[in-house]
């Protein structure tokens, strides 16, 4: 029996033993690799099979509540590689994220036969402007598709903040090039327009085509407050700004001389100051609500976007699809960029050539120009509102026209200030009553907090009205659109020359 029990304390001695050597050599192997990282620790949602290129789907246990810190930057993102493969490359740009986009991707060949008919052919200038108004198409999606990749590696509303700005950067370019090439002031009415139309676009067709598509695969969408009645706000502020340097000229554009103290010249140049002064506080007001959505509010927006990503009904495709790294989306926003800028400016030195083929100046820059410079927004919010992502349509919407009132027209003011251009915000009445009006419509729509399809169809169909209103509208600069104003005190039927819209 003694040896029976010694044999017994032997074996669970030596198991004890074996059991050590086990877990010692355990810990050290695990200890020689410490400094490598796990795969939890990489914040792509996707890992790399073999060191391929083809990301494999693995579950992301990121904490979402770290989401909305600001110094969150993923290397990599969620496209599970590092670097650039330029096979993959072209064929996640061509596919991008809708049909639609991918239609669009189509024209690109526009693009080089544009540049070329440029340089070849400067005589044919309707071609031109056509074929640069077609390549502008194109290169501004893939502009935004590589916005809403880098978006995806960004917080939340970094990444929406950033998308919607490079979607502007078009407008920018545009604005730029058309108060540098303007020489006798033929083009300043065009970027008035263009500033009023893009506004337009976004509150009007954008917003009107999100609802209605939308609406059409559910009964009605829901959307926050906070991204409706800020946005309301801003814009309300924002047309009253754009409205006062009007209102001004428009109240005392029909007084009388008295002793030569108060000339069309003098109204002119207090004009112009009042709208230097007012896009100064126009863009302080831009960076106060850039403040508000980055540092002090960012955590409801996080929240609110972040519920947005969990309505998605196309989710699943989004978590299958190939995306870009860092670097490729870089190099697409720099090859985008440098297509949007060239068909930019062959667009703009053809403006004067269709204006005098009969087209409407203000057509040309409140219903062409917007509508081209805002494809690729106007894709990306159809196509949120269509997955069910409506907050996020909203914002694609709002934040453009924010930007366009608040910062892209007050710069091209201030840039115009620099270059010794008279650019200000005197519009035209018709204009600017349209644009209120506009908000005013909008608004009450966003009210309560709840879209349908008529309400999108009705905002299309107004945008339509003032389309093909502005088809017959007279341009400002046309010796026709004068009106012959009797003078209140004007002896012998001296008469005054006054441009239709309080334009002299």
């Amino acid at each position: 029996m003694s040896s029976r029990q010694s044999s017994r304390r032997r074996s669970s001695s030596s198991s004890r033993r074996r059991k050590t050597r086990r877990s010692r050599d355990s810990h050290r192997s695990r200890s020689s690799f410490s400094h490598l990282p796990l795969h939890h620790d990489f914040p792509d949602r996707h890992s790399p099979i073999l060191g391929g290129n083809e990301p494999a789907t693995v579950p992301h246990p990121m904490n979402h509540d770290k989401m909305g810190k600001l110094v969150r930057v993923n290397t990599a993102g969620e496209s599970g590689r590092i670097g650039v493969n330029p096979l993959l490359f072209l064929e996640i740009c061509f596919k991008s994220t809708t049909w639609m986009s991918m239609i669009v991707n189509i024209l690109w060949p526009f693009v080089p036969v544009a540049i070329v008919m440029h340089f070849a052919r400067t005589d044919l200038h309707l071609w031109n402007f056509i074929l640069s108004y077609i390549a502008m198409v194109p290169a501004a999606n893939l502009l935004g598709f590589a916005g809403g990749e880098l978006a995806r590696k960004l917080p939340k509303v970094i990444g929406v903040l950033v998308e919607t700005k490079l979607s502007s950067v078009v407008e920018i370019v545009m604005f730029m090039i058309l108060i540098h090439n303007d020489e006798d002031g033929n083009l300043i009415p065009v970027i008035q327009a263009a500033i009023v139309g893009s506004i337009m676009a976004n509150l009007l067709l954008c917003l009107g085509l999100c609802f209605f598509a939308g609406g059409m695969r559910r009964e009605e969408q829901v959307f926050h407050e906070v991204i409706s009645e800020t946005g309301s706000g801003l814009l309300l502020v924002a047309g009253f700004g754009l409205l006062i340097p009007s209102a001004f000229y428009s109240a005392l554009s029909n007084s009388t001389n008295v002793n030569g103290k108060f000339t069309p010249e003098k109204l002119l140049s207090n004009t112009l100051m009042i709208s230097r002064a007012t896009s100064i506080i126009l863009i302080v007001a831009f960076l106060m609500w850039l403040w508000f959505n980055l540092r002090t509010h960012h955590s409801l927006y996080d929240e609110v976007l972040e519920a947005d990503e969990a309505n998605d009904e196309q989710a699943h495709r989004e978590e299958m699809r190939k995306k870009l790294t860092m670097s490729e989306c870089f190099i697409a926003i720099a090859v985008s960029l440098t297509a949007v800028s060239m068909c930019a400016v062959f667009l703009v030195e053809e403006v004067e050539h269709i204006v005098e083929r009969g087209v409407p100046d203000n057509f040309l820059g409140f219903i062409l120009v917007p509508l081209v410079e805002k494809a690729a927004e106007h894709l990306v919010a159809v196509d949120e509102a269509w997955d069910n992502k409506i907050n996020g349509a909203l914002f694609h919407c709002l934040a453009p026209s924010i930007q366009t009132s608040l910062l892209n027209g007050p710069l091209v003011v201030i840039v115009g200030w620099c270059l010794n251009k008279k650019m200000d915000l005197n519009f035209e009445i018709f204009m600017i009553v349209v644009l209120l009006l506009s908000i005013l419509v909008v608004g009450s729509f966003l009210r309560d907090g709840k879209s349908t399809y008529l309400e999108g169809g009705l905002l299309v169909l107004v945008y339509v009205i003032i389309a093909v209103t502005t088809w017959y509208y007279p341009n400002p600069h046309d010796g026709n659109t004068n009106i012959q104003v009797p003078a209140e005190n004007g002896a012998g039927g001296e008469e005054k020359r006054w441009m239709l819209g309080a334009t002299f």
